[in-house]
């Protein structure tokens, strides 16, 4: 564990910096078959994850796995396109390591995305659901370990963790934008399975609304340092109990390109608001 000290991060930091003309104010982090906001970046500067020191690479099916910074809307913004999963062999404590390069680099904002499945009845694929809390049971804390005191304390507040004034400028945004949009509470579940038809059970009995292996990671991490973030969920799959056919990363990815016009110039309204 004491190899994930202050100086780790900052090597990969400033290995990026280095290659990038602007300090970047807001941070995107794109989910699975959501790379299609990345055409929107303009004077683009394209960075592999795999030439990072200390980064990670990105397995998942359909995440390109790079870094690309540049302006969407007259925002400096850098952008994920593609993620890190505990189900791809990661441990917890490696999964810090994008948000707090995005500390480092001097990021304002965070837009973390992701795929998702339904967990409430009301909810059909193409929704978008704005994530106002979620639920996390499964594995122990990314900030397990000593603690990194240069990127916030050892104990930290996690009531407000999707902040509620970016959460405004969502809900406002989606006042213009053709998306049904909802806002709900996202549960995590650490795949690479889907949940089976008693654990979207469960999960509605505990409140989620929506189901998912991401994000919620580096929402923990973003609380840790400090750092305002804005979750979006898009709908991939209705609840598991309701299919009436097997789910595959296949359906997500088919269910993803409904949005694949309108997500991207949802995104882009709120950065413009931000």
């Amino acid at each position: 564990m004491d190899l994930y000290n202050f100086e780790f991060y900052k090597k990969s930091a400033d290995y990026v910096k280095e290659r990038l003309p602007f300090t970047p104010e807001i941070a995107i982090i794109l989910g699975s078959s959501l790379g299609r906001f990345g055409d929107e970046i303009e004077n683009p500067v394209v960075i592999d994850y795999k030439d990072i020191p200390n980064f990670l690479i990105s397995t998942a099916p359909f995440h390109a796995g790079k870094l690309i910074a540049g302006t969407v809307a007259g925002k400096k913004v850098i952008c994920m396109s593609g993620r890190f999963h505990v189900y791809e062999g990661y441990d917890f404590e490696q999964l810090v390591i994008p948000i707090r390069l995005f500390k480092l680099l001097g990021v304002e904002k965070t837009i973390l995305t992701n795929a998702s499945g339904a967990i409430n009845k009301e909810y059909g694929v193409g929704d978008v659901m704005i994530i106002s809390d979620h639920i996390k049971i499964f594995g122990h804390s990314p900030l397990r370990g000593p603690n990194v005191d240069e990127f916030g304390e050892r104990f930290f507040e996690m009531r407000d963790v999707y902040t509620p004034a970016l959460r405004g400028i969502a809900r406002k945004c989606g006042e213009n934008s053709p998306l049904t949009i909802r806002e709900g509470v996202y549960m995590f579940f650490e795949g690479p399975q889907y949940e089976t038809v008693a654990e979207a059970k469960m999960a509605r009995l505990l409140g989620a609304d929506a189901v998912g292996m991401s994000t919620v990671v580096e929402a923990i991490t973003a609380a840790h340092c400090g750092m305002p973030i804005l979750g979006l969920s898009v709908v991939t799959a209705l609840p598991t109990d309701m299919l009436e056919i097997s789910l595959s990363a296949e359906e997500v990815d088919k269910a993803a390109k409904m949005v694949e016009e309108t997500f991207p110039a949802y995104v882009k309204d709120i950065i413009a608001n931000m």
